[in-house]
């Protein structure tokens, strides 16, 4: 092959490690310096910051489900299995019932307790994928919010909350309104009678307590997500508003809600065996599918129904809460959780009133902006009720034998957020007025 003198000089004129690309004689680029890596050539792009992941997967939660065989060696604190069934065992006592048809349940069914591993393991740091199409700057501060003019009342303006997620396609912001709307409307099909407990022959609110206490401190164990919680407590109530069950059930009833809602919410899904060693073989592998039939059955197999949950995260992000924040008012809807009166309100309002007493928590006064009213449709006034009582269960959350959520709070996972104190002067004003 003949090279004109125009080629010869546009080959001079390349780079050196380009200019060994033509052998001898006269073939293609033959050197072994003629390519970049992928990852050089990202760091030219980006300007040497390589970008975030975009969708991070969530770790496969195998490891997190391990269950020790042997019985605890620390004698000082007794098992959750064997408190329940001590808690349960004494409800009678404490509490005045209906004339019963069974016998309560007493400690000796249980057996031994098993452990459950208190090691919660920190996931693994995800290798962040290398992105070539776009090299446009990334917006480095996700908290701004925007202000926007949607209203002007006193002079205050309201956040638009959803700017900051404008280039997320996984925020939904062009629907992230109508899915709240929608969810407002069906919250009530979700609600149960808050008098529904008086249907039952067996069991009573003190019994039902119990066993939220415990299968909080259950879902905390095994490391499961705040979905799964607060679906498992649905799943409990909408059952036992339906059907009757005496109180040898009770706690199988609560181990297969907590194993539907975590098929329905979790990726890494508790074994049956592991949910029968909570229970301390005091159930048999039969007991729990028939169980799962019959509830799936009695709910009609309804699961997508709206929890406090949902509409925790929309008015955290309203209140531009930080971690403190959103610890506080986690520790208050879920001490909500354990008490049978709250059932009286709706989820959402429930996760406003838990929000704003947070708020009222950590500032020390009351504190209820207009974006926080926009976007709970909530008026401080209306949230009072509700709040008031929260603030009462914050008051003796440490007190009694149902200690589950307090202890949960008061661990260096959660940053000691059940030793704060609680926001009484709403209490106070309360009375004055």
């Amino acid at each position: 092959m003949v090279i004109s003198s125009e080629e010869n000089n546009s080959i001079a004129m390349m780079p050196k490690k380009f200019q060994g690309g033509m052998d001898q004689k006269g073939g293609r680029f033959a050197g072994k310096n003629n390519r970049r890596s992928l990852s050089v050539i990202n760091q030219n792009l980006v300007q040497g910051q390589s970008y975030p992941c975009v969708v991070n997967k969530r770790v496969l939660m195998s490891d997190k489900h391990e269950i020790c065989e042997k019985k605890q060696a620390d004698m000082g604190h007794r098992p959750i299995t064997r408190r329940f069934a001590a808690k349960i065992a004494g409800s009678q006592q404490s509490y005045v019932e209906k004339p019963k048809n069974s016998n309560p349940l007493n400690s000796n069914e249980f057996g031994n307790a098993i452990a459950i591993d208190d090691e919660h393991k920190s996931p693994a740091n995800q290798p962040l994928p290398m992105i070539l199409e776009s090299t446009d700057p990334m917006n480095t501060d996700q908290h701004e919010m925007e202000e926007v003019e949607m209203e002007d009342i006193d002079g205050e303006m309201i956040l638009d909350i959803d700017s900051c997620d404008a280039n997320n396609s996984l925020a939904v912001v062009e629907y992230i309104e109508d899915l709240h709307s929608y969810y407002k409307q069906i919250e009530c099909i979700g609600c149960v009678s808050p008098h529904y407990m008086a249907k039952q022959v067996d069991l009573n609110e003190r019994m039902r307590a119990i066993l939220v206490d415990w299968l909080i401190e259950v879902h905390d164990k095994f490391d499961l997500m705040h979905e799964t919680l607060f679906l498992t407590i649905n799943l409990i109530d909408r059952f036992l508003a339906k059907q009757n069950v005496i109180r040898k059930k009770l706690q199988l009833v609560g181990l297969v809600a907590m194993l539907l809602a975590s098929k329905y919410e979790e990726i890494s899904v508790p074994a049956i065996s592991d949910l029968i060693h909570i229970s301390d073989k005091a159930y048999t592998r039969k007991d729990v599918l028939d169980m799962e039939k019959l509830m799936l059955n009695t709910l009609q197999f309804n699961m997508s129904l709206p929890t406090a949950y949902v509409f925790m995260r929309r008015f955290l992000k309203a209140a531009q809460a930080d971690k403190k924040l959103e610890r506080v008012a986690f520790f208050l809807v879920e001490l909500s959780l354990v008490e049978y009166e709250m059932l009286k309100f709706p989820p959402s309002l429930v996760a406003a009133a838990a929000v704003y007493t947070a708020q009222c928590t950590v500032s020390g006064f009351k504190h209820w902006n207009k974006t926080c009213e926009w976007h709970t449709n909530y008026f401080e006034d209306q949230l009072l009720e509700c709040s008031m009582k929260m603030v009462g269960f914050h008051q003796k959350a440490g007190t009694g034998k149902l200690t589950g959520v307090y202890r949960k709070y008061g661990s260096a996972k959660y940053s000691f957020t059940a030793k704060c104190d609680p926001a009484c002067f709403l209490l106070e004003n309360n009375n004055q007025s």
